[in-house]
């Protein structure tokens, strides 16, 4: 995905944004069923304002493309602020760059921004995912709690976000 996504547009520097970017610091064989259920690998550009680069990946490995229909996964081209993250997140990023990605470099969210943002975006498998996580000690709710003060959303927003991680804590 990383070498074919930079190939087309043109670009060796892939964000990978969602669940899938936890691929970079935690190996699948360790995952759980809930963490590696998408087969949709959201990717975009850190030099993208115009969406052009995510549009060209998505139009040609993106969903029902003959690449997904090929390897089973499709891209999904995204903007960099599609996800909602905590401050210092690029400071974080996993850096996946092996002769398979060759020309891309690939830049995973560390586990625990990747969650955050999941949990900012509040849909059912969000919550299932970050809780698979959790429950499988993958990732750390004290952290989860720390970035989720630093994360730009309403008060009503974070209150939700530290009840729903506090109850975590007591499972």
């Amino acid at each position: 995905m990383l070498r074919a996504a930079s190939q087309i547009a043109g670009d060796p520097d892939v964000l990978v944004i969602g669940s899938q970017s936890v691929l970079g610091a935690i190996p699948e064989e360790r995952l759980p069923p809930a963490a590696t259920a998408s087969i949709e690998v959201d990717v975009a550009f850190f030099d993208d304002p115009d969406d052009r680069k995510a549009d060209q990946v998505d139009g040609a490995i993106g969903e029902l493309s003959a690449f997904h229909e090929t390897f089973g996964y499709y891209a999904q081209g995204v903007s960099v602020s599609t996800a909602v993250l905590p401050a210092g997140w690029r400071d974080r990023l996993v850096l996946v760059e092996t002769s398979s990605t060759t020309p891309g470099r690939g830049y995973l969210l560390d586990p625990h921004d990747c969650v955050v943002s999941k949990l900012v975006a509040g849909r059912e498998k969000d919550y299932n995912f970050a809780s698979a996580l959790i429950e499988h000690r993958l990732i750390d709710p004290a952290v989860l709690a720390q970035r989720v003060e630093t994360v730009e959303v309403s008060d009503a927003l974070r209150h939700r976000l530290r009840n729903w991680i506090s109850s975590q804590n007591r499972s």
